[in-house]
């Protein structure tokens, strides 16, 4: 579902923030993407949905080339950034009809999940009101809403728990467990190691724009016995 090979990405000044990176997220993968502030984490998803230009390396979702096809790409993944910008001039109804106007979800089909996720999120007495007055929570409920109307095959997720309140942090995982057995696959970065353990059936830790690990959750607890992903990533940091 997501294929990187070997991607570089060098800003100017001669700052390589992430170095020979090769990553494969399969299709019903949850893939936990982990390392400390400045790891090359938000450039690594910036790059793979299209919002940051590259030089080397490739990208692929779905076999499709994000530098040669990035219209076709985008249309099969979703991206909820760790700070979503949304319209705040629109109501949230017209926010979610915006988005599936782009995404071509018929009349019937938009409005049976736009009522099913904004039930399950809570904000279903919200939606006529504008985003403009809605908490960062709200904001981050109606984004993700937003981003999985159109069932993506890929689910990019940067931070995605920040702002969230623990029962639509529940709601959250669930979905990204619904989506996943559909066939989707979730790519997210976050720094609560302990959601990550419980939540990821794959992870990757880069260390200063370098791979340091990736495979399997069962693996690396298997391998480092009695020991959490907390204690596993600290041990990384300390070793590179």
């Amino acid at each position: 579902m997501l294929t990187i090979n070997n991607f570089s990405k060098t800003y100017q000044g001669g700052k390589k923030a992430v170095d020979n990176l090769s990553l494969q997220v399969d299709a019903g993968d949850i893939f936990g993407f982990i390392g400390h502030n400045g790891a090359g984490k938000s450039t690594t998803i910036k790059a793979l949905v299209g919002v940051l230009d590259y030089e080397e390396g490739e990208i692929l979702i779905n076999h499709h080339s994000m530098k040669k096809e990035p219209v076709i790409c985008k249309q099969q993944l979703a991206y909820i950034p760790d700070n979503p910008d949304l319209y705040e001039h629109l109501t949230g109804i017209q926010y979610l009809n915006f988005i599936a106007d782009i995404f071509n979800v018929s009349g019937p089909l938009r409005e049976e999940r736009i009522k099913k996720y904004a039930e399950q999120f809570e904000i279903t007495g919200n939606l006529g009101d504008l985003i403009s007055s809605y908490s960062h929570g709200m904001k981050q409920k109606l984004a993700i809403i937003s981003a999985v109307l159109h069932e993506p095959k890929l689910l990019v997720l940067d931070e995605p728990f920040v702002g969230l309140d623990p029962k639509a942090s529940i709601v959250l995982r669930e979905l990204m467990h619904e989506l996943c057995q559909t066939g989707s696959a979730i790519f997210f970065s976050t720094h609560v190691l302990e959601v990550a353990q419980k939540l990821c059936n794959k992870v990757a830790m880069i260390h200063q724009g370098k791979l340091a690990f990736s495979g399997s959750m069962d693996q690396l607890l298997t391998e480092h016995a009695g020991e959490s992903l907390e204690d596993i990533f600290m041990q990384t940091l300390q070793s590179h």
